[in-house]
């Protein structure tokens, strides 16, 4: 178990994320400098323009679906935690004996409060991801080509 934890912890970097993308990149920009330093503005010009482009896109698919963003809630219907408070008694009794008589075992209570989700939130924040990663790849894309 120990080694496990040991083995995990080494492959945790305490770098930034991104960093070797960022390393990368410094060394190919320091490649077109020494190779074509007029090329460098450039660069910096079409780095710029993409930039602009996945803010333009992200604000566009803001402005157009004002109500029908990605929300982090959806994702908590996943890890919702219920509590069942039950009296000795009916612990012992492995039921529950509702107002009109009827003794529901505890297992099928257990069942119905952790059952199925109802997916649905999850797949609306889904759809919702999808269509501003669409939306802001369009952008680019237009922006690339275009520019």
């Amino acid at each position: 178990m120990q080694a496990n934890a040991s083995a995990q912890s080494s492959r945790q970097s305490k770098l930034p994320r991104m960093t070797s993308w960022w390393l990368i990149a410094l060394v190919l920009s320091l490649a077109v400098f020494l190779i074509a330093p007029q090329q460098l503005p450039v660069s910096l010009y079409k780095l710029n323009l993409i930039s602009l482009a996945a803010l333009a896109g992200y604000w566009i698919d803001r402005a157009v679906f004002p109500y029908a963003r990605p929300q982090v809630s959806a994702l908590r219907d996943l890890d919702a935690d219920y509590e069942l408070e039950l009296t000795e008694e009916e612990s012992a009794q492995g039921f529950v004996k509702t107002d009109d008589g009827r003794e529901i075992p505890i297992s099928c209570i257990a069942e119905g409060l952790c059952g199925p989700i109802d997916p649905t939130r999850v797949y609306f924040m889904l759809g919702c991801m999808l269509r501003r990663a669409l939306i802001m790849s369009a952008a680019i894309l237009a922006i690339s080509l275009g520019g």
